[in-house]
């Protein structure tokens, strides 16, 4: 006889609040109809972790291929064993465990002729999670069974979506050279804690910064990190467009610099040593306990000082930077033709080096040489330099020697920017057809560096007004530079320019003269 359990009535909230989550999927697999109208009947009611039941029905093993070869979601596999053979449960079992490789669905055999398979030689045979006869199997052992596969499968779940989020926080971890892949960082970290933590959770990290350490986000709330349900917030950085609940929330712990929360819902602040305050908001499906908010507290602290140091990081490499294209500006500003020229070299040089496949660490390290590719002319007298018509012979020897100068003066160095500059400044000026100065070298004897920034010079240099020469029009500078290909440029990096004419405009429209 069956027993039968009766369910305590539930109140509007917590039926909404089950509906809201994603159902727990269950696939009946059984050759006997009535056996799928009775258990859907029977579990109707049935709710786990605030979650109800979505059943999917096969009813041949063949049936049930198809339907799991198409979704990884199920969560429980009530599996019969006798159907289109005497054995066909029992190989359904093994196909969906060593060729499908699902190893997270629970299955639960349910027979109803034992006879045909043997529950010890079953167990030990195949990878089944539970052994039913169907007459054992009253409303109340089912829940039982319920209960405990899908208890099961949550916690799997839980270690496998940790073990993802950990790795994409490692690989974040390896390239946190910028603030993009710092969110990327948080991101998963932040959806690690959530598993970790064992809830449903949704969530974001915000943090308001020191003018002195960022500029360009001067006393602004910018996102961090985020789970997917505010994932866009990572394209805009603006907070204006969350839900009024969140922005209280967040104006809340800045106005009392503290956290704040309540049982389904946290909010961790943290105030650095130099000011930057950092949020974490986070909104739960279930109630958190203490324990759980000590840890996004961790968290949160955490956060804020890996952003510090990075905030520090980009600082420091803004402050190089910014030397890199004062010495060279000042070098320029001798010429007595001002402009940005440096910087337009660097991006240019950049926009080649990438089309070259450098790597992104290596086309940023080429951005920032390059515009030291000119300091010899340290060396180079004024009147020389100033001179508005063209070089006598003499001049012309002493306007070469500043690729020598400029390597020997980098070259000191043990800083891999200045050394690739060092690079840059003695091979600029060389030539693939073996024509140049200061070694004569040709081709790929020419350092690849050396040979971009030979082509992002020229073509700067055309486009400029100098003292001996007006600008040149975009088009006929291209054009010279296109009919140098093979004798003065590498025609490979040629190819590339002229594929990219677009994003050189652009560069201009940046970096105008002034």
């Amino acid at each position: 006889m069956t027993d039968l359990v009766f369910a305590d009535e539930e109140d509007e909230d917590a039926a909404a609040a089950a509906a809201a989550l994603d159902p727990w999927v269950v696939l009946i697999v059984d050759d006997d109809v009535a056996v799928h109208q009775v258990t859907q009947l029977v579990m109707a009611d049935f709710e786990f972790a605030g979650r109800r039941l979505l059943f999917l029905d096969a009813y041949s093993a063949a049936e049930a291929r198809s339907l799991l070869q198409a979704r990884r979601d199920v969560a429980l596999i009530l599996l019969d064993v006798v159907m289109e053979s005497e054995h066909a449960g029992l190989e359904l079992a093994r196909y969906i465990r060593e060729e499908l490789d699902n190893h997270h669905v629970r299955i639960v055999l349910r027979t109803g002729q034992p006879g045909q398979a043997p529950e010890e030689h079953v167990i030990k045979s195949y990878d089944i999670n539970d052994y039913k006869e169907k007459t054992e199997l009253t409303k109340r052992k089912l829940i039982t069974v319920f209960y405990a596969a899908l208890r099961s499968y949550r916690d799997i779940m839980i270690i496998e979506q940790s073990r993802q989020a950990l790795r994409r926080s490692i690989d974040a971890i390896t390239r946190v050279y910028d603030s993009q892949n710092l969110r990327r960082f948080a991101s998963a970290v932040l959806e690690q804690v959530a598993y970790l933590l064992g809830y449903e959770a949704q969530g974001l990290c915000a943090s308001r910064v020191a003018a002195y350490a960022a500029s360009h986000a001067e006393g602004r709330l910018k996102i961090l990190a985020a789970t997917p349900e505010y994932s866009r917030m990572l394209v805009d950085e603006e907070i204006g467009t969350l839900p009024p609940r969140v922005c209280a929330a967040l104006d809340r712990a800045l106005l009392e610099q503290q956290g704040n929360s309540d049982p389904q819902h946290f909010v961790g602040y943290y105030r650095s040593s130099s000011g930057n305050e950092t949020l974490l908001y986070m909104e739960f499906a279930e109630l958190i306990d203490e324990q759980a908010r000590e840890l996004l507290e961790i968290f949160c602290a955490n956060v804020a000082i890996t952003y510090e140091s990075l905030l520090l990081r980009e600082e420091i490499q803004d402050t190089q930077r910014s030397t890199v294209y004062i010495i060279g500006e000042a070098v320029e500003r001798r010429s007595l033709e001002p402009g940005q020229h440096v910087r337009r070299v660097g991006e240019i040089a950049a926009l080649l080096a990438e089309a070259s496949g450098m790597r992104e660490a290596d086309v940023e390290f080429l951005r920032l040489a390059a515009p030291l590719h000119d300091v010899g002319k340290i060396a180079i007298a004024d009147q020389i330099l100033g001179k508005p018509g063209k070089l006598d012979e003499q001049e012309w020897a002493s306007v070469q020697t500043h690729a020598r100068v400029g390597f020997e003066l980098l070259r000191k160095s043990d800083k891999r920017i200045l050394q690739l500059g060092a690079i840059i400044a003695h091979e600029h000026h060389e030539r693939w057809d073996g024509q140049g100065y200061p070694r004569g070298l040709a081709a790929e004897q020419i350092h690849l560096a050396g040979r971009i920034v030979a082509v992002a010079d020229v073509l700067d240099t055309l486009l400029s007004r100098r003292c001996y020469k007006e600008a040149w029009r975009f088009e006929d500078a291209i054009a010279y530079l296109s009919a140098q290909a093979g004798t003065q440029f590498d025609p490979t990096l040629i190819q590339h320019l002229l594929a990219r004419l677009e994003a050189v405009k652009d560069i201009y429209r940046r970096f105008p003269d002034a």
